[in-house]
């Protein structure tokens, strides 16, 4: 079972905004992989920990965690098929966006493969209101957020989602002898929970949507994808732009500075005189195309000159010569 996002956070469930807050920002800096390098456990706890900041934190997910649990997110689509017992069926989203990005896998051949393990139907045979219901074409459409790194390497999700299916108990028909059925009190249909698996395609931007084509078995499912922000690297477009602390010494005379990619370190050369929030391209370590089949984009890297905190009385010395030197 899912662990409780209060729990997660360590707050009580009618925590303020201020109280949830405080707590992320407390748990993320303890947490955050760069602060335990390696760490698998402090790893995993982070990504719970992100997880349950981002449903607390908005008030219409949390509205429907506090009503639905580990259930929130297919809130809607459990109300709409509450309201539509007696045999219309369920609906679920429907959404076309203009302009959004779309990528597309196929589940209908009910095949394991790399876009996921093919299901032959989300959504079966409805019944209700004791008559056999036609299936009807449906789109359901689910966000599904991934971080940075996921983005830049691809990534896999599975879920859940609410599918009405024909009583097990009445056969659908909504009726035992005479009388109502007690399983589905009369309705001919029960909601089941159906898990998918989906693949989202390295180089995927905030605001893509990926197509699951076939994902409902009368229908497609549509993941509306959003990029979680990341601590260190800013993303536009296809390039990515990270701020690179060099010490005062090697901006003044030249050097090396260490360059964090979301792949790997690189070096970058660093000339003499080298000015605070010069910015530096380094091309072809941004993210990627979708699927291989784009340029790759770049990486800025902009140099941030640290200043010494405290001074020896031989490193006070040197600087006021220098100061006479430019007098």
């Amino acid at each position: 079972m899912a662990k409780d996002f209060y729990e997660t956070l360590g707050v009580a469930r009618g925590a303020s905004q201020k109280e949830l807050r405080q707590a992320y920002r407390k748990l993320a800096r303890k947490l955050h992989p760069d602060v335990n390098p390696g760490d698998k456990s402090s790893e995993a706890r982070f990504k719970q920990v992100n997880a349950a900041y981002e449903v607390l934190s908005d008030e219409d997910k949390r509205r429907k965690y506090d009503k639905y649990g580990d259930k929130w997110q297919y809130a809607d689509q459990i109300e709409q098929a509450q309201r539509e017992q007696g045999g219309r069926g369920f609906r679920g989203f429907r959404s076309q966006p203009q302009g959004a990005e779309e990528f597309t896998f196929d589940f209908s051949g009910g095949q394991a493969g790399d876009q996921g393990i093919g299901l032959d139907s989300l959504f079966d045979m409805l019944r209700g209101g004791g008559r056999r219901a036609r299936p009807q074409p449906q789109t359901v459409e689910t966000p599904v957020e991934v971080t940075l790194e996921e983005a830049f390497n691809g990534a896999t999700r599975t879920f859940e989602l609410m599918n009405q299916e024909p009583c097990p108990t009445c056969g659908g028909t909504g009726r035992i002898a005479s009388a109502a059925c007690h399983a589905c009190r009369g309705a001919g249909a029960v909601m089941k929970p159906r898990r998918i698996e989906a693949k989202i395609p390295a180089g995927v931007a905030d605001g893509s949507r990926v197509r699951i084509r076939g994902g409902t078995g009368q229908g497609d499912v549509y993941l509306r994808v959003s990029i979680r922000a990341h601590p260190q690297f800013e993303r536009r477009g296809d390039d990515l732009y990270t701020d690179v602390a060099v010490p005062l010494t090697v901006a003044v005379l030249g050097g090396e500075a260490r360059v964090r990619t979301l792949k790997s370190e690189v070096m970058l050369t660093v000339p003499r005189l080298t000015q605070n929030g010069k910015t530096f391209r380094l091309g072809g370590l941004g993210m990627p195309g979708v699927n291989g089949k784009a340029k790759k984009g770049d990486l800025y890297a902009r140099l941030k000159v640290l200043l010494p905190e405290k001074l020896s009385d031989e490193e006070a010395k040197l600087f006021e010569e220098l100061r006479g030197l430019g007098d």
